[in-house]
């Protein structure tokens, strides 16, 4: 059996993470928070991996992450994930005036949109992006 890399923490740490695994935004910041706390009972990597779905290697990773950073690197960073196709800063307006040419064909407006801008964009993803902006308007 190797090593077990437990983790010393005070009482504000553990209320901290034990809030994190509560009441985090995400999943993945709720199981990281899990992780540490797992870890600092003693456990090892590879049995706090199997109860968090994540492999001994990431659980370590998290970890040393926790003790560089605290809490705030355990949450994940911005400019992480996919970019979005349609953005609304820049394509509300014309995919607005596009709808409004072309009531009732929604298809239509899509292929003017594209066209446009040279991107492919599903069509549900167009039904969304049209969704949030009437979320905006409505609120």
């Amino acid at each position: 059996m190797g090593r077990v890399n437990t983790p010393k923490l005070d009482e504000v740490q553990k209320q901290e993470l034990y809030l994190g695994f509560k009441n985090g935004e995400t999943h993945c910041f709720r199981m990281r928070c899990h992780s540490v706390l797992l870890k600092a009972e003693g456990r090892s990597s590879k049995a706090v991996g199997q109860m968090t779905d994540m492999c001994h290697i990431s659980v370590n990773s998290w970890l040393a992450r926790y003790k560089k950073e605290g809490i705030e690197g355990l949450k994940t960073k911005p400019g992480r994930g996919r970019k979005p196709i349609l953005k609304k800063e820049e394509d509300a307006q014309t995919v607005l005036r596009l709808v409004k040419e072309n009531r009732q064909r929604m298809q239509i407006a899509k292929a003017e949109w594209e066209a446009d801008n040279n991107k492919s964009v599903s069509s549900p993803t167009f039904r969304r992006f049209l969704k949030s902006l009437a979320e905006n308007i409505n609120a």
